[in-house]
């Protein structure tokens, strides 16, 4: 038997490895099966490999035993095994040189991913629940097995043959005993036992195995075996060979919804790296996906391991709603395996899902429009967050995107079918804004695009004001608010008519310059006797609105009112102030001012003396 003494800085790492590294402590049993699973595959590669080496390739498995009296629990695999120096190379490692560097790139938080594979550190997760523990191994092709202990605590190990061992490797855990504070369940429970495998190795491709004592029919005790994990990873079978109720059961599993989703992605990532990942998209929104903190529901495994879950580093957050698995055959992992790396593979994987899942839905919306339009009600909003927050994939969002117009009511319509409808010489998508479509159906800005045959978006959500004052065009269509700047109608100028209405003009922008920044005559009326318009790249009120909610300070800008000379009121009030202007023409003013606040979904300013004016004028007119 040969005695290794650990380092100072060994020791510490060791605390910081089980104090500090891991989020839970059931983390030590995903570790040794991941790390029997791979010996599992070590072995069936090295049998193809040297035709010479004599193993049994028929029954490769992992096997869990416990004993609550004794307090032990062991992991066994029947795979490759190791040698005297792999132990010491794989496991004893942490005591050569090179330690204080790991440590202080731990203590640092910086990448240690070139250092992770010169340390056993998975292994060392054990210590987290284990006062010792014993390593068991034989190398498959040699006669003479290897003995390994340790406390975790005392400072030293042991290394020592052994004889008479099967190939493969066995790890035997002494436990601490059980404290709830800290975390520490019984793991020589059954229900336990199970429950950790079910959550984090249930799709590892070799059975995972349990003795268990049942009674039979008589009552009679006796022990059987049983495999813990389904090994059913639908993500690494052909799609043709999944069967929609195993898709489904898959999707109530993650996500707890019994409804149908709208699709399912089966993919497949081939090239410089390899992953698989099955993907669903539910057909209504989940109950958190407008709380504060809701992230998204993809479940990361690594060779069939579970990882985590809620990978937000695979799935931005405007695609929250999707659930899912992904299957990565290789990434850089963080010694804990709970944290991914920000690296060019995570990267590349996320843009292949989110194409997917972009060009899945457009797929959806020509094959199934009623159910897409139902999906786009509930979820759209939140796609368009990406419009504002994920400029990369903004164009497949548009491509998706459905809004309501002044084409059909009843039906929404993409920005590539609105393009199609376009009048011939039509360069801008023209669209409007506001709190609801009622209201914007009946706006006077309309009136003169309708009156001319044009189409016009109709956007309610106030995360529509964001993306359009950052999406400049659509198709090479500059995107155009007809409640901005000068309307672009074919309109002919009257030069007789603006000169009769110059005066008028020039004595409303005085009285309401303390509402508008100016007074102009309209091209964009027809019906109505005023509206109120922006500068071109003045925010609206909406979208100050907006700002202000999220904490942000914005002053009220004054808009311009233009007065419609085509209109009964306007004409009357010019006649009337060519005659002579007193406080009764200037109340009138006032409330066509407010008329058009009111026209756009607004309260008047003062909503109490507007109340009296109408009240008033109404009194005038019903009592001579």
């Amino acid at each position: 038997m040969e005695t290794f003494e650990f380092q100072a800085e060994v020791r510490q790492l060791l605390q910081l490895m089980i104090h500090s590294i891991y989020s839970t402590k059931d983390i030590f049993l995903r570790e040794l099966i991941s790390n029997a699973s791979d010996a599992l595959d070590k072995l069936r590669i090295a049998s193809f490999r040297d035709k010479d080496l004599e193993v049994d390739l028929t029954d490769l498995h992992i096997e869990i035993s416990a004993d609550p009296q004794e307090r032990t629990l062991s992991v066994r695999d029947n795979g490759i095994g190791m040698s005297r120096d792999e132990v010491v190379e794989l496991i004893g490692t942490i005591a050569r040189s090179g330690t204080a560097e790991l440590l202080k790139a731990l203590q640092d938080n910086v990448d240690v991913r070139a250092l992770i594979g010169r340390f056993g550190v998975g292994f060392y997760s054990t210590f987290m629940v284990a006062d010792k523990v014993i390593l068991l191994t034989r190398k498959a092709g040699e006669e003479t097995g290897v003995r390994w202990e340790s406390d975790g605590q005392g400072g030293s190990y042991t290394i020592e043959a052994a004889d008479d061992l099967p190939i493969g490797t066995t790890v035997t855990l002494h436990l601490k005993a059980e404290d709830a504070e800290d975390s520490l369940h019984d793991y020589t429970s059954e229900f336990r036992i199970r429950e950790v495998v079910k959550k984090y190795s249930d799709f590892i491709s070799w059975p995972i195995r349990m003795a268990v004592k049942r009674n039979d029919d008589a009552g009679e005790a006796s022990e059987v075996t049983e495999t813990l994990n389904s090994m059913k990873a639908l993500w690494a079978r052909p799609q043709e060979e999944v069967k929609p109720e195993e898709y489904h059961e898959l999707y109530r599993h993650l996500t707890h919804d019994w409804q149908t989703p709208l699709e399912t992605v089966h993919m497949r990532g081939e090239g410089t790296f390899t992953f698989d990942a099955v993907l669903f998209i539910p057909a209504q929104a989940p109950a958190d996906v407008f709380m504060r903190g809701s992230r998204p529901g993809i479940h990361l495994y690594v060779n069939r391991v579970f990882i985590m879950d809620d990978c937000d580093a695979l799935m931005p957050s405007w695609l929250r709603f999707v659930k899912g698995v992904v299957d990565a055959g290789d990434l850089s992992l963080n010694v804990s395996r709970e944290i991914l790396q920000q690296d060019r593979q995570i990267q590349a994987i996320r843009r292949r899902l989110v194409r997917k899942v972009l060009a899945s839905l457009g797929i959806v919306r020509k094959q199934d429009p009623e159910r897409y339009a139902r999906f786009w009600s509930e979820l759209g909003r939140v796609i368009r967050e990406g419009l504002i927050t994920d400029t990369d994939h903004s164009e497949g969002i548009l491509d998706i995107a459905t809004f309501a117009s002044t084409h059909d009511s009843d039906k929404m319509t993409t920005l590539a079918e609105y393009v199609e409808r376009m009048r011939e010489g039509q360069e801008k998508i023209y669209y409007i804004t506001g709190n609801s479509l009622p209201v914007l159906r009946r706006s006077p800005h309309l009136e003169g695009f309708m009156s001319q045959g044009y189409e016009v978006l109709l956007l309610t959500d106030p995360i529509d004001e964001v993306w359009v004052e950052r999406t400049t065009d659509f198709g090479g269509k500059q995107l155009q608010s007809i409640a901005k700047g000068q309307a672009d109608l074919d309109t002919p100028s009257d030069k007789d008519k603006e000169t009769t209405f110059t005066d008028l003009v020039a004595w409303l922008s005085e009285e309401l310059s303390e509402e508008v920044r100016e007074v102009r005559l309209s091209s964009r009326l027809t019906e109505s006797p005023a509206c109120l318009v922006a500068e071109e790249f003045d925010l609206t009120p909406m979208l100050q609105q907006y700002y202000r909610s999220s904490g942000q300070s914005f002053p009220e800008s004054k808009r311009i009112l233009e007065i419609n000379p085509t209109h009964p009121l306007v004409i009357a009030l010019r006649d009337k102030h060519s005659i002579a202007p007193d406080a009764d023409l200037a109340e009138v003013a006032h409330l066509l001012f407010a008329l058009a606040l009111i026209a756009e979904g607004r309260q008047p300013h003062d909503p109490a003396a507007f109340t009296r004016a109408v009240a008033g004028k109404l009194t005038r007119l019903m009592i001579p």
